[in-house]
């Protein structure tokens, strides 16, 4: 196995412990910041998520720089990418920061997406992961983020960042799934 799917590998490897930090409720105290509070384990599975979605970067660099783009990468990136981001919302409306309908707009996007990319596959067509879908992710992440990091640092301003940055993911969640199933249509009229 090459270091980019190892690297791939260990944003999968790093999923349970995340979700385990961040659900499971230990009694770490919290932390003041920002004239905020924050309760320290939601701060080091925030430290964790952060650190995962980053392998996503870093894997797709070394597959490019060394040449090492392989079936299995192509595989395994989109996968861990999902597996990550699913988690990761999943959480966050077990722990009530996030609204539970948002979340279904999204994984339902996922899906459907994941749907179309199957079925381009069994007739031999590759859908390629389009600049949308690259910024749908990062605003994704983005709002993840600032979700786990209960607002901070914007809490003192009475900014509500992350649940703008919650909004944009599903608007752009949203619309990217259209102009995914839109640029290719003609995949599903001719899929018998």
């Amino acid at each position: 196995m090459n270091l980019p799917n190892k690297i791939t590998l260990s944003r999968v490897v790093l999923i349970p412990i995340f979700m385990i930090i961040l659900l499971v409720p230990f009694e770490w105290g919290t932390i003041e910041m920002f004239s905020g509070q924050l309760p320290v384990h939601h701060f080091i599975a925030a430290l964790i998520f952060i650190v995962a979605s980053c392998t996503d970067w870093v894997d797709g660099y070394y597959a490019r720089k060394l040449n090492l783009v392989t079936n299995l990468g192509k595989f395994l990136d989109p996968l861990a990418d999902k597996l990550l981001v699913t988690a990761a919302f999943v959480g966050l409306v077990e722990l009530g920061l996030a609204p539970a309908w948002m979340i279904i707009l999204i994984l339902s996007r996922e899906f459907a997406v994941t749907g179309l990319r199957l079925i381009a596959a069994s007739d031999g067509d590759v859908i390629a992961a389009s600049q949308l879908g690259k910024l749908k992710t990062w605003i994704q992440i983005i709002a993840i983020a600032a979700l786990l990091l209960h607002n901070l640092p914007f809490t003192a301003m009475s900014f509500p960042f992350a649940q703008i940055a919650l909004w944009a993911a599903v608007v752009i969640t949203v619309f990217s799934g259209w102009d995914y199933f839109m640029k290719n249509k003609q995949i599903m009229l001719k899929s018998k």
